[in-house]
């Protein structure tokens, strides 16, 4: 990444910045600092500066040794010199009209022969002109300010013309070409500033992005835990509370199915909960719970011992990789779940896994259920998940009433093979 300058002004690149350096950044932020806080402060006090020298020059008569007017009047001299220097106060917000109020008593000032050096100063104007207005102002800036010298070339100059506007042409070059410069310094400060900014919002919605996804994912996969192993559990206490005036072995039987489902349940939620832990120490395997096609077994015997009959017919070999595993896994726990909860008694259900090559696979989970399933889990979470893993790796899956004259309820998932890195 490109160095981008930090709160201090200071390039956070991997070079190390010399203290003299960071020192003359530090004072040059604090007085920016000053001056974007109080800029009515800094150009009083940098016009009550030039103001003061301006008056000076006159006072001292240091404008003698360079006048062709050593004559002028006290009234004409303080004109000058205050209407040259005083407009300075508005320079920075109003650069152009500050060099068109000071063109006038330039002119006065070339024609008679005065020549103040306070003229001067409409080069530090010039500066502001080329550093805040349109680059196209330079023109006519430019041609304002030389015009003076023409003037008074014209009328007291002696020798080549070249030479005596030459140096002041060169005054105008410099104070345009300063301008430009820190004019570009700040937008390019600008530019990194505003990047940084934009990198730091960008890495702030990627983060949050992230999270939202990781609280979807550990929603999907409580829902999943939580809702199969509940309705799992609930069977078998209505199972045993039937059986417990008849066959007592038969209700004991169910309260070992649900003390062992309870704890299946209670270590997944404990393996998916563990994601959530900033323990550098823990294995990576302990972190990610992610049941696989060999959990299937498990899976059904809980849910036969609950009161669901379940028959299986598998084509072809399981050669999947874990996500899609994880994937079919939950979408058979799914099914399987909502049969538990809507098919009523006496309803059986059938599970056909069809695997292809480079992961390809097809699920269909069927049952007789008498009652119509409910399109969409009240709680939002049922369907909806197993349509967002399905997309993951480009699938389908479908889920719907059997067609008539069948009853129940079908779930078909298709997975196609994976796409060649």
């Amino acid at each position: 990444m490109d160095p981008v300058a930090n709160d201090q002004g200071a390039p956070t690149g991997d070079r190390p910045t010399e203290p003299l350096t960071q020192y003359t950044q530090r004072v040059n932020q604090r007085v920016r600092a000053f001056d974007r806080r109080h800029p009515l402060l800094w150009d009083l006090h940098f016009t009550g500066f030039w103001v003061t020298a301006a008056l000076i020059d006159c006072a001292d008569g240091g404008w003698r040794y360079i006048t062709h007017n050593p004559d002028a009047p006290g009234w004409l001299l303080i004109t000058l010199s205050v209407a040259l220097s005083a407009p300075l106060l508005w320079r920075r917000t109003h650069p152009a009209a500050v060099l068109l109020t000071t063109f006038p008593f330039a002119l006065v000032n070339s024609w008679t022969g005065t020549a103040l050096q306070a003229s001067l100063l409409q080069l530090v104007v010039l500066f502001h002109i080329a550093l805040r207005l349109p680059l196209r102002n330079l023109w006519w800036a430019s041609a304002v300010t030389l015009t003076p010298v023409v003037v008074f070339t014209a009328r007291y100059g002696e020798g080549e013309w070249n030479q005596q506007i030459g140096g002041h042409l060169m005054s105008v070059v410099v104070a345009v070409l300063i301008g430009i410069t820190v004019r570009t310094r700040q937008n390019y400060t600008e530019a990194l500033l505003d990047r940084a900014r934009r990198l730091e919002t960008e890495r702030d919605q990627q983060a949050r992005l992230a999270a939202a996804a990781e609280r979807a994912r550990i929603a999907r996969e409580m829902h999943d835990i939580i809702g199969h192993n509940l309705s799992v559990i609930t069977g078998l206490a209505d199972g045993g509370r039937y059986a417990a005036t008849k066959s007592p072995e038969r209700a004991a039987q169910a309260l070992d199915a649900i003390g062992t489902t309870s704890r299946q349940a209670l270590g997944e939620l404990r393996r998916l909960l563990d994601v959530l832990r900033d323990d550098e120490t823990s294995h990576p395997a302990e972190r990610t719970p992610q049941p696989t096609l060999t959990d299937l077994d498990q899976l059904i015997n809980g849910v036969r011992g609950a009161g669901l009959p379940v028959h299986t017919t598998v084509e072809g070999r399981a050669t999947l990789p874990p996500g899609r595993q994880l994937t079919v896994y939950r979408v058979i726990q799914e099914a399987l779940t909502n049969t538990l909860k809507h098919a009523g008694p006496h309803a059986t259900a059938e599970i056909a896994l069809s695997y292809g090559d480079q992961g390809a696979v097809r699920v269909t989970v069927t049952d007789t259920g008498a009652t119509t399933h409910a399109p969409v889990p009240s709680d939002g979470r049922g369907l909806p998940g197993m349509r967002e893993r399905s997309a993951l790796y480009r699938g389908t899956l479908e889920a719907g009433p059997r067609p008539h004259p069948e009853q129940g309820w079908r779930v078909h998932l298709h997975l196609p093979e994976e796409t060649p890195q």
